[in-house]
């Protein structure tokens, strides 16, 4: 799809549609570090055969760590835990996809992230019930917060001018305080431009005049389902999306146990290292989003190119620099740097792959979504 949209252009400096693209960039962090959390604290609650004897450890920190609960779990069955919260993501998918066009996206996604908290809060009394229920409140937390996923997209289809798409959802994606912004969410956010009662009428007025021809052709149509299965950019989509979540899954689950076995660094470094390459992932989400929309804009590339260059960079920088891990890292600061990029540089897709949907098919938007998720999950 070629630049078709040229209304003019408002302020995005303290604009409604940046700041709600903000809001969401804290509740997608809020999620993301509910999900990421176990995976550091498993590192202390499980036995391990591994000494730490090593400089970077103390006695007093080794004495700290035994005080803590510990858990004879197999390597297995941490693993089942650390998946156990995509069968809730992964079952909620149908009917969120449908359900985010008929109901407020607004009450979806604040009770949504307000549960997700909530069974973050009960964690460790699950855990101490044993394993069955430890998975069962995990399952439940993606329910949740595969709610707030899904839902969210729909929310672009409404808000985010064409021409700003890729800096929007890039902004809003790369990244016991859950339940407050929960509340917030509720109080500041609206399913609509038109029903918002601050915002400018120069900013409404831009938004809904650049959605008007989406908008106009977008009445009550069902989804054809059989056409959208018959469709190569579809599938293209999908096995990207496979691609892309494996990829980060793994790298989110198991970079603090990678960095415990490898480095040998206390709880607390752990963490430290654990977040870096999410905090250089945010940052290249956002660059990517920002020149993708000016390559757009200024018509340099062609939405097509521009999509596929992006993929193309966030499905294959990972695995290249995986590689380069596992190999090429001799030192401390050579592990971490190529651990950083592993992490960070599947964030271009931000700008290709993750908002294509929205390009190919604006018009059922949650639906879209919802059924090119639930593909490239179940593959």
């Amino acid at each position: 799809m070629d630049n078709q949209f040229s209304p003019r252009k408002v302020p995005s400096v303290c604009s409604f549609r940046y700041g709600l693209s903000l809001l969401l960039y804290v509740c997608n962090s809020i999620i993301m570090s509910q999900r990421m959390c176990l995976s550091l604290t498993m590192v202390v609650m499980v036995n391990s055969s591994d000494p730490h004897g090593v400089p970077n450890t103390s006695t007093e920190e080794s004495l700290d760590v035994t005080k803590n609960p510990v858990y004879n779990w197999s390597p297995k069955t941490q693993g089942i835990i650390f998946s156990s919260i995509f069968y809730g993501i992964l079952i909620i998918q149908i009917p969120v996809g449908y359900l985010s066009e008929k109901y407020s996206i607004k009450k979806m996604i604040s009770s949504a992230l307000f549960l997700s908290s909530l069974f973050s809060l009960i964690l460790p009394m699950a855990a101490e019930g044993g394993e069955a229920w430890i998975i069962a409140c995990r399952a439940a937390q993606g329910v949740s917060q595969g709610s707030a996923l899904i839902a969210q997209h729909a929310i672009w289809v409404k808000w985010a001018p064409p021409l700003e798409r890729g800096r929007l959802t890039s902004l809003s994606l790369s990244g016991a305080c859950g339940c407050g912004v929960s509340l917030l969410w509720f109080l500041l956010f609206y399913d609509d431009p038109k029903t918002h009662p601050c915002i400018s009428v120069s900013e409404k007025n831009y938004i809904l005049s650049s959605l008007n021809q989406q908008q106009s052709s977008s009445r009550t149509r069902s989804l054809p389902i059989k056409a959208m299965i018959k469709s190569l950019p579809l599938w293209a989509i999908v096995f990207g999306s496979f691609a892309f979540h494996w990829t980060n899954n793994i790298m989110l689950f198991y970079t603090p146990t990678f960095v415990d076995s490898n480095l040998h660094v206390n709880v607390k470094e752990n963490g430290l290292l654990s977040a870096l390459p999410y905090l250089f992932a945010w940052s290249f989400g956002i660059l990517a989003g920002h020149a993708a929309d000016f390559f757009l804009s200024r018509n340099i590339l062609r939405l097509n190119t521009i999509r596929k260059l992006f993929s193309t960079l966030g499905l294959f920088l990972p695995p290249f620099f995986g590689l380069c891990l596992l190999h090429l890292s001799f030192s401390f600061y050579s592990t971490i740097v190529f651990l950083i990029l592993t992490g960070s540089t599947g964030s271009f897709c931000m700008a290709g792959l993750l908002i294509n949907g929205l390009d190919i098919a604006p018009r059922y938007g949650g639906k879209h979504l919802f059924l090119v998720s639930k593909l490239s999950r179940a593959l």
